[in-house]
């Protein structure tokens, strides 16, 4: 209600076609207002009313002058933040944005609500940003995976990453052998393919991202294994162990998880729509992605228990599993699962991604339980 409202402010105003002020008094008495600007050299002095309802009250922002702006694009500037605040209270205008103006007069509330902030970043860096990666992980198409890999193969043989094996024909043929083993017991529909590579880039120039001793998996079942890895290997055994890891992370969509979240929520309408385009354009991060990030503690505690469970049915132990892990660490073919030694409590559990140590005492625990099932 305005019919009790008496307010006089002085400020200045404008007529909205030139940027030129003349000194001017607003009058409110209850639904009406009267505009009084004073004369200015060759212009007289103006007089003009309005209803209440005509005008527009511009929110407050910071110190500066409140703003009421006039039928016919005129504008009236005011310091008296008092009486417009007040017009505005009794006229049911800026409600929300005032309370906003409360807040952020007040330091203490300003520096809650920017920790606030804070957390609930954190909080979705943390916990948010990952499980939205896993669900879109989950919903992304089959045919979004096939153009991954694809696409992510073309990168890693442009010679930037690594080259051809040098392992014999025969070698290869054995390893390939091997790994039907682990693809017919792994299932999940993926049609399994390994490449077997040479981990250092194949240009001259020295230009490129050595991979050295490693395997990786792609989302659609493309398993890379390096020639540095077979070499570091102590056995067949420990390298089937190895790749029965990457088939955990293949079903469980980890590395498409990984890339989702290293990549943010970019890559998530690529997900959502399956956009061949838009995913062919991503799939060149996806082997850099997961290189240079890994994968999340519980994203390598989940593949571990695939590979164990591999382990166990076919060998009765996973120690073969457990000593590659070592080598890795070390890069050291001599090395054993002994020659591995913990991290602090405290690093343990600051980690995001599981520590070798904390791998081999779960697939020891792995191979225990196995061997105490009825």
């Amino acid at each position: 209600m305005t019919d009790s409202l008496n307010l006089s402010m002085t400020g200045v105003y404008f007529d909205g076609r030139s940027s030129r002020n003349r000194e001017a008094v607003l009058h409110v008495l209850g639904d009406q207002v009267r505009l009084q600007v004073q004369p200015d050299g060759p212009m007289s002095a103006l007089e003009q009313s309005w209803q209440v309802s005509d005008l527009t009250i511009e929110p407050p922002l910071g110190r500066i002058r409140r703003i009421v702006k006039l039928p016919g694009g005129g504008r009236f500037e005011t310091p008296d933040d008092a009486a417009v605040s007040l017009l505005e209270a009794r006229t049911d205008r800026n409600r929300g944005l005032g309370r906003v103006r409360q807040i952020e007069s007040r330091w203490s509330l300003t520096l809650g609500a920017l920790a606030a902030l804070g957390v609930f970043t954190w909080a979705f860096l943390t916990f948010g940003l990952p499980a939205v990666a896993r669900q879109a992980a989950v919903a992304t198409p089959r045919g979004v995976l096939v153009s991954f890999d694809r696409e992510a193969i073309k990168m890693l043989d442009n010679g930037e990453f690594m080259g051809p094996s040098n392992l014999s024909a025969a070698r290869q043929a054995q390893l390939q052998r091997e790994f039907k083993k682990v693809r017919d017991w792994a299932g999940g529909s993926y049609p399994y393919t390994l490449l077997l590579r040479n981990g250092e880039p194949d240009r001259k120039s020295g230009d490129g991202f050595s991979i050295g001793a490693n395997a990786f998996a792609l989302p659609n079942g493309t398993v890379v294994m390096t020639d540095q890895l077979v070499a570091l290997a102590g056995s067949d055994r420990e390298l089937m162990g190895v790749l029965a890891h990457e088939t955990g992370h293949v079903t469980h969509r980890h590395a498409l998880s990984s890339v989702y979240q290293g990549l943010g929520l970019s890559l998530l309408g690529v997900a959502l729509t399956g956009d061949l385009v838009s995913a062919t354009s991503f799939a060149a991060a996806v082997p850099t992605t997961l290189l240079a990030n890994g994968y999340s503690r519980k994203a390598e505690t989940e593949s571990d228990e695939v590979a164990g469970a591999y382990m166990m049915q076919v060998y009765g132990t996973t120690s073969p599993l457990r000593n590659i892990l070592a080598r890795l660490e070390k890069n050291d073919r001599k090395a054993t699962e002994d020659s591995v030694k913990g991290g602090s409590r405290a690093e343990d559990m600051l980690n995001t991604h599981p520590g070798t140590r904390q791998r081999i005492e779960h697939l020891k625990a792995i191979e225990q339980a196995g061997k105490n099932a009825p």
